[in-house]
């Protein structure tokens, strides 16, 4: 009971913590998505050159330890004349962590959206980027949906690296707090707990949308829509 009255007593100063952890994660997830999907785009591309620099840029990006990437942006970057915080810094190293991680999610879902698709779409008279925003990428997306949620949730757990550079995440102010009561078993045993209750229900999501995501995806549906937004006044007429 004694355990239980100290993780309630605890628990609101690991709010805020808390809070900037989930801010950080959205940060890594709006820089890496977008890097992700251009590094699948660079993967598939018939310019080797392109192709190259793509795996090189991922590989790299892989055979980074996390940690070492929030080092190197953090410590690295000052001696270029760029300084950022901590919250910043942490932004960015996770983020280009994460593209590289989940770029070969997205290649393997748009390499998984069936050839005729893209076929349909270009006997439609559709343009290159019109298939690939109206037709290709939401069926990719998808297909990519409960892997990329997987790595969210990987990704959660590891914004507890940006301790490392004193960013107010929550494991740096569950170390603050056991530093301060000298409880370190009870506040990081609470801590563990609280990663543990946002990534299990998350770890449980994936697992359904896996089994609701095996009937592929209509066509027809996403054809006529990118027909309508491309030209709304033919599909009227028609």
């Amino acid at each position: 009971m004694n355990t239980l009255s100290e993780w309630w007593n605890t628990l609101p100063s690991l709010l805020p913590g808390l809070k900037v952890s989930f801010e950080l994660l959205l940060a890594t997830i709006l820089i890496g998505t977008p890097l992700a999907i251009a590094l699948a785009l660079a993967r598939r591309s018939r310019r080797a050159a392109v192709r190259w620099l793509g795996i090189v840029l991922m590989e790299i990006g892989r055979g980074i330890p996390s940690l070492v990437l929030v080092y190197l942006v953090y410590f690295g970057l000052p001696d270029a004349g760029i300084r950022l915080e901590a919250i910043s810094a942490a932004s960015i190293a996770l983020g280009l962590n994460f593209a590289s991680y989940t770029s070969e999610a997205f290649r393997s879902g748009l390499d998984a959206v069936p050839v005729g698709q893209s076929e349909a779409a270009q006997a439609l008279g559709l343009s290159k980027r019109v298939e690939m925003q109206r037709v290709i990428l939401p069926q990719a997306m998808r297909i990519v949906t409960p892997p990329l949620i997987s790595w969210v949730i990987v990704y959660f757990q590891t914004t507890s690296v940006a301790f490392a550079i004193s960013a107010p995440e929550l494991m740096s102010t569950a170390h603050s707090i056991a530093s301060a009561n000298f409880k370190y078993m009870s506040t990081f045993v609470l801590t563990g707990l609280i990663y543990a209750f946002f990534s299990i229900p998350g770890s449980r999501l994936v697992a359904a949308l896996e089994k609701k995501h095996h009937s592929p995806p209509k066509t027809t549906s996403l054809l006529v829509s990118a027909i309508r937004r491309r030209r709304p006044e033919k599909v009227e007429n028609s």
